[in-house]
Order: structure tokens, then C-alpha cells, then sequence
């Protein structure tokens, strides 16, 4: 394994990183002020569009696909160093790229299982940046960490699919620029194979009987710059059978191959968020007094900052290695490393961000700094993409299976 940056990526991490200063940091405050003037709190500020073009301007577009048809053809060695600067700015770095969920998983989705015209109607205006969209699969009234209990229905009446359900925590389904719904329901509820009854269908958001229910929030926040999180209720929604994605019975399949590249997306981003929190530990270490003398003098604060260093450092790695084995042996064959990142990464990331937040005292809580907001985004990476216990339960069945 050999996680030196190649050419390329050193040339994109140098084009990044100057648009990460020139850029994006600065458009963190002037996005927050202009949100505050905007007709709907959905709409997006429009320094967010400068952005966008300034990304494609400088090749910084697309990035997270590796189909060189559609995107720009890395590998997921190569990316990772790349998702990780994002991370260090979750809320306005990935958009400004195009490399947001749930986009990106919606557009590697109609990438790889789309027909022609569905790619051409969604995956074109998705790539290019034009429109949003949104993946509707959790839902209330289930365990949905079992995708196998979901509830929906989609049934066949002749050359219509009727969606009936009610999901939640639906990313981006609040943005006005979200036109389509990549749908996971049952069309085959009671047939004997538990992992072939769901299939996926494109739900386009004026579709009637689709209803934009409420906004959810996520420990108070509402994460405008994503799109929000709603409550979406399906009441006999109608679309051609033409929307299917695939074949009925395989949204099981096509939700697990979207999960994977999704899992360590967030992964990446995840250290970028751990490198922004020790760097703001480290200059509030610096720069305050107290009981006599800096922060930084303080031993636990310098317990804290070394052992932030420690697990970021250990994190990358195991980082690196999943993306390497997904480059060289597939995603089944970095299935162990992929949970083991899933479950490491947002808890680590979580302590660190939670030791940042205490170093900064009351400012830590406040808008003041993104700490609690990258906190409140950490903390729901436990749950997302299956909660740490699913791909506990899965990693030592794996384990234990050698022995049995």
C-alpha cells in the first residue's frame, strides 16, 4: 500500500486548498448574512452559486465520480485527500464542488443502474449542477437501520408504479432546486426472498401526492445549505413505469452499492472536520489566559490536542487503506474496512469536536464558532448510513465467522 499523493491529486490538493482560502472561508460569514435576507430560508445564498462557478472554473467539479464519462475519473485514493479538505467547511465546501450528498449518491445511482433517458432527463442537470435531488428511504414508523422493514408501497397498475408511505429525514427535500426523489418501497411485500421485495423508482417532486410535510431538525439545527431534512408522505403518488430504476426487486442491491462509496465519502470529510476543530483548539490554546497562565501550559489541553492528533492521524490511515482496497479488490472485498471506518471515525471525531467545543467554553456552544454545528453533524454520522451498532453486529459476525 502506497498512500503517497500522485501527480494529479497534488495538483487538485493545491488547486483546492487556494480555493479553500480565497474562497470558501471567507463565504462562510457572508452565506450566513445573506441567508438572513432570503425570501425562504431554503433558498440558496447566492454566494453559494459564485462559488459553484468558481469551482467548475478552476476543474474543482465532480470530483467524488470516477467514471470519467460523467466525472473526473479518480480513484478513491486519490479523492480522499481531496473530500478530506472539504470536510474542514461541510456545509458550503462539497456543494460548492458538487460533491454533496445526497446528490452525489443519487447521481452515482443513475451512473451506474439509470437507463438512457432517465440519465438524461436527471443525471445531466444533476452533474451540471442545475438542480438537486433527494433519497427517500428512512422512514418513522420502523427500525430503518433494517432497510428490509420498510413500509412504502409501490405498487404496478398498468403503466403506472403508486407510491404510498411516509419517510423522514429526507436530505435536501427542502431546497426548491430538490426536483427528483430516488424512492425505496416494497413492490413485492410478501415475497420469499426478504432482500427482493424493494425496488427504487424516480418520484419528481410535482408529482401529485407527494407532500413536502415539515422540516426536521438535527439537535436544533435545520442545515439549510444541504437542503434541510423533511418529512415526506407519499399519498398514491403516480409515475410511469419507465421510472423505475433497474429491475423491481433490485433496490436492496442498489442501495447497499450506493452506501458504500457514501460511507467513506463521509469518512473523508469527517477528518477535514477533526483537522478545523484541532486548529481552532490550538490558536484558542494559545491565545487565552487562565488561573495564571495560556490554555496551552494547561496539561490537559495538551492531553487533549495530542491525543486529537493521535486518533486523526490513525483515522487517515485506515482511511487510505479502505479507499485503497476499494480501488484494488472492490467494495465487497473492503466491506470489514468500510464498517470499521463507519464505526471509528464519527465517534472519534465526535470526542475531539466535544473537547474543541470545551476548550472554547460558552463560545463553543455559540454561532460564534461551527463547532456545535460540526459537532451536531458528527454526532448524526453515528446514525446515518446504518447506526454504529448495524455495522458492529455485521463486522463481528464476519470475525467470528472463522471460528465457527
Amino acid at each position: 500500500m502506497d498512500f503517497a499523493f500522485d501527480a494529479r491529486t497534488e495538483e487538485l490538493r493545491g488547486k483546492l486548498l487556494a480555493f479553500m482560502d480565497e474562497f470558501v472561508y471567507p463565504a462562510e460569514a457572508i452565506a450566513e448574512e445573506q441567508r438572513t435576507r432570503l425570501a425562504s430560508p431554503w433558498d440558496t445564498p447566492a454566494v453559494v452559486e459564485d462559488l459553484k462557478a468558481e469551482a467548475r472554473r478552476r476543474g474543482l467539479w465532480n470530483l467524488f465520480l470516477p467514471d470519467e464519462e460523467y466525472g473526473a475519473g479518480l480513484t478513491n485514493l486519490q479523492y480522499a485527500p481531496l473530500a478530506e479538505i472539504t470536510g474542514r467547511s461541510p456545509h458550503l465546501a462539497p456543494t460548492a464542488l458538487n460533491c454533496a450528498a445526497p446528490d452525489t449518491g443519487n447521481m452515482e445511482v443513475l451512473a451506474q443502474f439509470g437507463d438512457e433517458q432517465q440519465k438524461k432527463q436527471w443525471l445531466e442537470p444533476l452533474l451540471a449542477g442545475e438542480i438537486r435531488s433527494a433519497f427517500a428511504m428512512t422512514e418513522p414508523e420502523v427500525a430503518s437501520s433494517d432497510a428490509t422493514n420498510i413500509t412504502t408501497r409501490i405498487e404496478r397498475d398498468g403503466d403506472e408504479y403508486v407510491i404510498t408511505g411516509r419517510k423522514w429525514y429526507i436530505s435536501g427535500a427542502m431546497n426548491p432546486d430538490c426536483k427528483i426523489f430516488i424512492v425505496m418501497g416494497k413492490t413485492d411485500p410478501d415475497g420469499p426472498d426478504i432482500r427482493r421485495q424493494q425496488s427504487m423508482v424516480l418520484v419528481p417532486r410535482d408529482t401529485p401526492g407527494l407532500e413536502i410535510r415539515r422540516a426536521m431538525q438535527v439537535y436544533g439545527y435545520e442545515d439549510h445549505y444541504h437542503g434541510g431534512h423533511a418529512e415526506v408522505v407519499f399519498d398514491h403518488a403516480r409515475v410511469p413505469v419507465s421510472n423505475l430504476i433497474g429491475e423491481e426487486g433490485g433496490g436492496f442491491a442498489i442501495a447497499q452499492a450506493r452506501l458504500g462509496p457514501g460511507r467513506i465519502h463521509h469518512c473523508m470529510r469527517l477528518i477535514g472536520m477533526a483537522e478545523r476543530a484541532i486548529e481552532l483548539m490550538c490558536k484558542r490554546a494559545v491565545a487565552r489566559t487562565a488561573f495564571g497562565k495560556p490554555l496551552a501550559q494547561q496539561g490537559v489541553v495538551q492531553e487533549w490536542i495530542a491525543d486529537a492528533r493521535v486518533a486523526v492521524e490513525q483515522l487517515r490511515l485506515l482511511v487510505l487503506k479502505t479507499a485503497w482496497l476499494m480501488d484494488t479488490v472492490g467494495n465487497k472485498g473492503a466491506h470489514t474496512e468500510i464498517q470499521a471506518i463507519k464505526i471509528a471515525t464519527p465517534r472519534a471525531v465526535v470526542d475531539i469536536l466535544d473537547q474543541a467545543v470545551q476548550l472554547h467554553g460558552a463560545g463553543g456552544v455559540s454561532q460564534d464558532f461551527p463547532l456545535a454545528e460540526l459537532w451536531a453533524a458528527a454526532r448524526t454520522l453515528r446514525l446515518a448510513d446504518g447506526p454504529d451498532e448495524v455495522h458492529q453486529r455485521s463486522l463481528a459476525r464476519r470475525e467470528l465467522k472463522r471460528y465457527l
